[in-house]
């Protein structure tokens, strides 16, 4: 005799409405994905500071050309909310007050891993290709490579490149601004 498990999957509006009446705090480290609540890694010193120069880099290059979003939310479907650790973003005068960005909003989604790159490989990026995001960088830091993810179709990329540290790189959006990777590891 087999149990059948009903799992409970939420939307975001459930979500929101979870950490307003406190049972989700700015202290819990989730994400909501595919309607479930999901426990993500703490992050560590080399991941912080791989996010900390991204950050740097890209607002002192983009300045007004794109919103640099560190580890925000970007609402993909009714059903997922991740936290990239870096959005790209387009410009809006109310630097997406009235609302997180959707997926037309973004011009690149970066995740940076230390311990959860199988995660971002097998959930997360088919997740962004699914909602339509053109191009996402995933940064494996224990490989020392970025693993780049263009041209979005259903739920995988139809292109995929592995880089070394010794490459360099530009978003789609700006190929005019060229990223050195050996300042990520």
């Amino acid at each position: 005799m087999s149990i059948a498990i009903t799992r409970r999957i939420f939307t975001v509006d459930e979500y929101h409405e979870m950490a307003r009446a406190g049972i989700l705090t700015a202290g819990d480290r989730v994400e909501l994905l595919e309607g479930e609540i999901v426990q993500m890694s703490p992050i560590g010193s080399h991941h912080a500071a791989c996010v900390n120069r991204l950050n740097r880099f890209f607002t002192m290059r983009l300045q007004n050309k794109a919103i640099v979003s560190v580890q925000n939310p970007v609402q993909l479907s009714k059903y997922s909310e991740p936290e990239p650790d870096i959005a790209l973003l387009k410009p809006r005068s109310d630097f997406y007050l009235n609302g997180h960005p959707k997926p037309k909003d973004v011009f690149l989604l970066i995740e940076v891993a230390e311990s959860s790159s199988s995660i971002d490989r097998e959930v997360k990026i088919p997740l962004y290709a699914k909602a339509g995001i053109e191009e996402v960088w995933l940064i494996d830091l224990d490989g020392q490579r970025v693993e780049v993810y263009r041209s979005s179709s259903e739920n995988s990329y139809t292109e995929v490149q592995k880089l070394s540290k010794t490459q360099q790189l530009s978003p789609l959006a700006f190929p005019d601004v060229l990223f050195d990777l050996q300042q990520l590891f």
